[in-house]
């Protein structure tokens, strides 16, 4: 939380945490604009200081990003007629005098399609097309990875939801290549990652993530969860300080148990896991998964039937 935090008592903001995390408290008073970088890739760092510059008292604040961010938030703020200036590599919003959004059509989730996208490109003979998802730019890196691994992928019905473009997602089981994730690419599929790794670990040779050190401060220490996760079902996996590094071995994993250490993104890697392996896998703590995708378990049995 204090990634959050520090922003916004720099507006003027009494923002308290218990060492950095839940529970807080806050308190309303007078905010100042501010101009500040983002010290990590973080739309949701981002987001915090572009909802509190709302209500600043005063001149515009920027928001600075050495690498572009999802951008969810602009586009809501835009389409409710906030004043907002979108550059290249910043973000600047004025004081709002009224918002008023009215009736909005959300696409689908693209992160919660990814687990069933990554289970059909990797469990043999699969064909899943998913309709309706969000194709945000910034949040669809999966997919050019996916396509540079070998999958096969199609997107058809392009359109526009909620301001947001959108379309249906096909992907056909196919023979994986290893491949590499840049730090550059890192934002667009950060909550991918973990399924990045499954996927790789499936592919023939070697992958690696680097720029990835956002993992650590995630719903749990993301890089290592993952690495020892991945590892107890039988994948050759190792961490680096800001990624990780998979040997591929296309072939299907042992299987075994895996613990979600109450990371939902965990509990859906173990489930997808579960269906491309061997002997199955167990999942420990599986009702992290309620806390984005209530169902996803029986949605995933489901289609392992058709």
């Amino acid at each position: 939380m204090e990634r959050v935090a520090e922003p916004l008592r720099r507006m003027g903001a009494r923002f308290e945490t218990t060492d950095g995390h839940a529970p807080i408290v806050v308190t309303g008073g007078t905010l100042a604009p501010i101009d500040y970088e983002l010290p990590v890739a973080s739309a949701q760092v981002k987001s915090a200081v572009l909802l509190a510059g709302l209500y600043a008292e005063g001149a515009e604040t920027t928001v600075v990003e050495r690498l572009p961010t999802r951008d969810h938030t602009e586009r809501m703020l835009e389409r409710a007629g906030a004043s907002i200036e979108r550059r290249p590599k910043s973000v600047t919003v004025r004081a709002a005098v009224r918002l008023e959004l009215g009736s909005v059509e959300i696409p689908g989730d693209f992160s919660s399609a990814a687990p069933l996208l990554v289970a059909a490109a990797i469990v043999p003979g699969s064909d899943l097309t998913v309709h309706g998802v969000g194709l945000n730019p910034g949040r669809t890196g999966l997919l050019d990875v996916l396509e540079r691994m070998g999958a096969r992928v199609a997107v058809y019905n392009r359109r526009s939801l909620g301001g947001e473009p959108a379309g249906d997602v096909q992907v056909q089981a196919s023979e994986l290549v290893g491949a590499r994730v840049s730090a550059a690419e890192v934002p667009t599929l950060v909550d991918e990652l973990p399924l990045f790794a499954l996927a790789a670990s499936h592919a023939r040779g070697e992958s690696f993530v680097n720029g990835a050190a956002e993992l650590r401060v995630k719903e749990s220490d993301r890089i290592e969860s993952v690495v020892e996760e991945l590892r107890r079902i039988g994948a050759h996996i190792r961490a680096t300080p800001d990624g990780f590094r998979i040997r591929g071995v296309p072939t299907r994993l042992r299987g075994g148990t895996v613990d979600s250490r109450g990371d939902h993104r965990l509990a859906m890697l173990g489930a997808v896991a579960g269906v491309a392996s061997r002997e199955g896998v167990e999942i420990e703590n599986a009702e992290a998964v309620e806390a984005s995708f209530p169902g996803f378990f029986e949605l995933l049995a489901q289609l392992e039937k058709v």
